[in-house]
């Protein structure tokens, strides 16, 4: 690049980082062409680079190439990534005789480019995963010592490709019962509880300078925390390798309170186990039959009532969503010392899972930049945070 392209692009930068902090932001478009990589202290991400790391998720389609300005300010905005479906096992090797590596190649080669954090997700599942794991043919189920090696090749071969190349695994998802059980999946109904701690095991063996993590939702619920703390408890002591928990942080504007949040990251880490806050995202349309967990499967009747906001937010819901990020965010600097990193679950909200989950069909607004990829006035309430500080220091 010579000299006139740098300086350009330096002019560009400055002026896209000077706009989200402020509210002047260039349009989306603009700033992903003038975002061709990441820097140190770049957006949002720099904003917070002494704090903990902030990611996002990489869809499918971005992952296809299909979204160059959503990779463009992502490099710009954020520190770290996971893939939001390219690595999971229905996606990755949806037969035993068939790897399709596309996706998360091209996660993987984009996140060593931009100099970011890269999160695998997931090894081990009840979810998103073929049938045919389990079940034989002949709708037999296979015996658990077949269902044992087909974890092995799997973790070898997926966290084996990756290896050096991927930071933390999430080891395994949403083993436990929001009542504080292990969950009857096909895992647990063919292994015991013992292949929980087995597929830690097999990620070590195969990469053993990446972070293990065990990732779930509605950790806030003190029945599944302390459960499910309870038992990497009692597998560390038996020598099990892990590094994290990830406290999936699919929220609404005022569930959990605060107060739940913080228990819950503060006796995690009093385990001795880092806090990630995966999965970050801020619903603003009504709650479905009050269902709160994140359980895929899971899925409501559409109704209008459940979809009021289709042509676009009222400036009160726009004031109660960035007040709630701020809220959320200004817990997560007060524990800095205990968080590694904060993922938001997309990055636009026209990508978000929660434009059709529970329910199908609704327009929701849950991220931090909107359907053109601007800054929305949530993002501009969490670098205020920051940028606060620095004035008063």
């Amino acid at each position: 690049m010579n000299h006139q392209r740098r300086r350009f692009m330096r002019t560009m930068l400055s002026a896209a980082a000077v706009g989200l902090v402020t509210g002047s932001a260039m349009p989306g478009r603009l700033l992903a062409q003038a975002a061709s990589g990441r820097s140190e202290g770049t957006g949002l991400a720099g904003l917070l680079s002494g704090d903990f790391k902030l990611g996002t998720a990489l869809s499918n389609t971005t992952l296809l190439g299909q979204n160059p300005d959503i990779e463009a300010l992502v490099a710009w905005e954020f520190s770290a990534i996971t893939a939001e479906n390219a690595m999971k096992w229905e996606e990755v090797h949806p037969d035993a005789e068939t790897w399709d590596w596309q996706r998360a190649d091209h996660f993987v080669d984009y996140g060593h480019r931009n100099g970011m954090y890269n999160i695998g997700h997931t090894l081990v599942w009840h979810s998103q995963i073929p049938e045919s794991v389990f079940v034989d043919g002949h709708g037999r189920l296979r015996p658990a010592a077949d269902v044992n090696k087909t974890m092995e090749t799997h973790i070898a071969t997926l966290a084996g490709r990756y290896r050096g190349k991927i930071h933390a695994w999430d080891v395994v998802n949403e083993a436990v019962t929001d009542e504080g059980q292990w969950r009857e999946s096909h895992w647990y109904k063919s292994q015991g509880e013992d292949y929980f701690s087995r597929a830690f095991h097999l990620a070590r063996e195969v990469d053993p300078n990446a972070e293990l993590l065990y990732n779930d939702y509605n950790m806030t619920i003190p029945a599944k925390r302390d459960f499910a703390l309870a038992q990497i408890t009692k597998f560390r002591s038996r020598g099990m390798p892990i590094h994290g928990v990830g406290m999936q942080a699919h929220v609404h504007l005022s569930d959990p309170e605060i107060a739940r949040l913080e228990a819950s990251i503060e006796t995690i880490a009093a385990a001795g186990l880092d806090v990630h806050i995966t999965e970050l995202d801020v619903d603003v349309l009504p709650q479905a039959y009050d269902y709160m967990g994140a359980e895929i499967s899971t899925n409501f009747e559409y109704s209008d009532e459940l979809n009021p906001f289709a042509e676009g937010l009222p400036q009160n819901v726009v004031d109660e969503l960035a007040a709630r990020y701020e809220s959320l965010f200004r817990l997560f600097l007060k524990h800095k010392d205990k968080i590694r990193r904060v993922s938001l679950w997309g990055t636009t909200d026209g990508e978000s899972w929660k434009n059709d989950w529970p329910v199908r069909g609704r327009t929701n607004y849950p991220l931090l930049f909107d359907r053109d990829g601007n800054p929305k006035q949530a993002y501009r309430a969490i670098a205020g945070l920051k940028t606060s500080v620095r004035k008063s220091s």
